[in-house]
């Protein structure tokens, strides 16, 4: 396999840390003043200072843009995170929330809540979780139980994954009404997102990140394999669910405010762990700042390519994952878990 690992020296890793965290302030500004209304730096600058509260582009950015650009931060630290915690734990870096039917699983929840029993926005993170949950404990559960390859794992994903997704289909269809005001879950985007219903969204994605990095250690002797594993003092089992069910509240969290969005967790870890290596600490905190400016890139991408159009940014995302997610498939031929 060949080897991007070009930030290996002290000094090359830290302008890689800083360059990363200015391309994400550099993208969050961009996403702010980037619009069918053009907004000039200076006017974005007044009001986020507060020195502008009541104009018209006071109440672009504060109402529309800046829940929209936060949405596109979270959302893709969020789906990031959970991508690299899932890897981890299945030991499959074709395994992502998307790929391996997490994602849908948390689409079809809230579809199936908000047709059965209307619900408040602010409940929808947690079902959304339970929905996460149930998916990826049906992947692990045949993965671990069957001995299956890394290919026959993807494969059950994609399975799990048409089955969620034909229940959201089903709902739609039998009450279309189900999902108004909430994100389209079949494609993917930001547009009505408000600061409110991404409150507590918010909260479980930056909690369980949190988490996650405090579990960085115990991630890096879990890819050591089971057995060694064991053999070093760690409880195997305890620790893959703890992790699981963190994977599961970051989509979760993410697919109720943003839909189906693919890829993500799929793209960037494999990014940064060529970068980066194996350390799961760095790795993490990479693939959180990673995947909020690859995110927020193609929200931005979608906004002004058709201009005045608009395209949900889980296209823009597809058209990029797709042929990716191909090029890692056929790097792991004859490869098996």
């Amino acid at each position: 396999m060949s080897n991007w690992r070009i930030f290996s020296t002290r000094h090359s890793k830290s302008i890689f840390w800083l360059s990363l965290c200015a391309l994400v302030l550099a993208v969050a500004a961009l996403s702010l003043w980037t619009g069918s209304v053009a907004l000039s730096p200076v006017q974005v600058l007044d009001v986020l200072i507060g020195k502008d509260t009541s104009s018209t582009a006071a109440r672009i950015i504060i109402y529309s843009r800046l829940p929209r650009t936060c949405a596109a931060l979270l959302a893709g630290a969020a789906l990031a995170v959970s991508g690299v915690v899932i890897q981890t734990v299945l030991g499959n870096p074709l395994a992502s929330p998307g790929v391996i039917g997490v994602n849908s699983g948390a689409g079809f929840a809230v579809a199936l809540c908000c047709a059965v029993a209307p619900i408040s926005q602010q409940y929808t993170p947690f079902i959304a979780l339970c929905g996460a949950l149930v998916a990826a404990l049906v992947v692990t559960g045949l993965s671990w139980r069957t001995g299956a390859s890394r290919i026959t794992v993807v494969l059950a994903g994609v399975a799990v994954s048409a089955l969620f997704g034909a229940g959201i289909d089903a709902v739609v269809t039998l009450k279309p009404e189900a999902l108004d005001g909430v994100a389209d879950f079949r494609v993917g985007g930001f547009t009505g997102v408000t600061m409110a219903g991404l409150a507590p969204a918010a909260g479980l994605i930056l909690v369980s990140v949190a988490a996650v990095l405090s579990l960085a250690r115990q991630m890096d002797i879990l890819g050591l394999g089971s057995d060694t594993a064991k053999s070093l003092g760690l409880p195997v089992g305890a620790v893959r669910f703890i992790l699981l069910f963190l994977a599961a509240v970051l989509a979760g969290a993410a697919v109720s405010f943003c839909g189906l969005i693919g890829f993500v967790g799929l793209i960037v870890p494999n990014t940064m762990r060529r970068l980066l290596g194996e350390s799961s600490l760095s790795l993490t905190a990479a693939s959180a700042l990673a995947g909020a400016f690859f995110v927020t890139v193609c929200d931005v991408l979608a906004r002004i390519l058709f201009s005045p159009f608009e395209l949900p940014v889980g296209i823009i995302l597809a058209f990029a994952g797709a042929p990716f997610f191909l090029w890692l498939l056929l790097r792991q031929k004859g490869v098996r878990a």
